[in-house]
């Protein structure tokens, strides 16, 4: 039995098989959905969010999962973090399923475990431990050390210099597609100890659109999670806009003027927004600044008899006059007044 709670990979899994002759493999898909789910909000999970889907179809190879491991590695040090910073845990839940059967625990019980493990880091131990012992499974049980298999690729990647990748028995995740390895980030801070993110291996999931099924591997990263990761160690990176330039005009009966002239620089690859002139000047400089838009041309009369205009830096305050031949090779190397 399949249950499935809004995420992507089954839609990915769907799409996959649908055009499987249309593609080559292994195949390696990435996309951005935009989510819902009904549930109370908490920190770190909303009843909507964006989050990135990583997946590679088409290979059983364990290479596949470490692939896929990596990618999430070097995603958080492309964030800025520190191998201190979290950790990957892996787990397997073909390993768990055959401490399942030699527990000899029925589908109802394995059912109530996987559950159990799924909510583990909310738990208080004590609580977590006498959970355990209701459902018959000594917390030892849960101590062996990884697969050989497991073991190897965690070798591995210590080998390669990641050395945050450790074996958990207890690592599940709550979708039952799962059929192999299965693996969760953590962050280490004090104050936000909880998965990050995570995802695994899925053989199986293809083969409820598609009679052949396609072996896959992949994880979720969802934005409310990172932000909150980012937040507490400081690398939330500031908002950068888009707009290079913001065109002020000192009246409406220059914005005709303005969105020509505004127009001759996008072509040259400039991005520009234009401001109406249906305020003070002063409240559409405040504007351009509030949008933290980092250069300004104030556009008057003076400035198009002239052909040259006073570029105002908004984070410095300093000013530079360039002439009209000038202004698209300045935005377009950044340079700084």
């Amino acid at each position: 039995e399949v249950t499935l709670r809004p995420e992507m990979t089954p839609t990915v899994a769907r799409m996959v098989a649908a055009k499987r002759r249309d593609f080559g493999f292994p195949l390696r898909l990435y996309s951005i959905p935009n989510l819902f789910r009904y549930e109370r909000p908490q920190r770190g999970r909303l009843r909507e969010h964006w989050q990135l889907n990583v997946d590679l179809f088409g290979s059983r190879s364990p290479y596949a999962d470490a692939e896929v491991i990596a990618l999430a590695y070097g995603l958080m040090q492309a964030f800025g973090a520190a191998e201190s910073d979290f950790v990957i845990k892996v787990g397997s839940r073909a390993h768990l399923n055959g401490l399942m059967a030699t527990l000899g625990l029925d589908a109802g019980r394995s059912k109530e475990l996987i559950a159990l493990l799924d909510r583990r880091a909310k738990m208080p131990a004590a609580e977590f431990t006498a959970a355990l012992g209701g459902l018959g499974v000594a917390p030892e049980k849960l101590s062996a050390g990884a697969p050989e298999e497991l073991a190897r690729m965690i070798e591995e990647f210590r080998g390669a210099g990641i050395n945050n990748v450790e074996w958990d028995a207890g690592i599940v995740r709550g979708f039952a597609y799962y059929t192999g390895m299965v693996f969760e980030v953590y962050d280490t801070h004090p104050e936000n100890k909880r998965a990050l993110f995570g995802g695994g291996r899925y053989d199986n999931l293809t083969a409820l659109f598609d009679e052949e099924p396609l072996p896959g591997v992949g994880f979720g990263m969802g934005d409310a999670g990172i932000k909150n990761f980012l937040e507490s160690r400081g690398l939330l990176p500031e908002y950068a806009p888009p707009t290079d330039v913001y065109i002020a005009i000192p009246s409406p009966e220059m914005a005709r003027e303005a969105q020509t002239f505004a127009g001759s620089l996008r072509q040259q690859g400039v991005k520009v927004a234009v401001d109406f002139g249906e305020r003070k000047l002063g409240e559409q400089i405040k504007a351009a600044a509030k949008n933290k838009i980092p250069f300004l041309i104030v556009l008057g009369e003076d400035e198009l008899a002239r052909s040259e205009y006073t570029v105002r830096d908004l984070r410095s305050g300093s000013e530079k006059k360039l002439g009209r031949g000038q202004l698209a090779e300045f935005f377009l190397n950044l340079e700084t007044i």
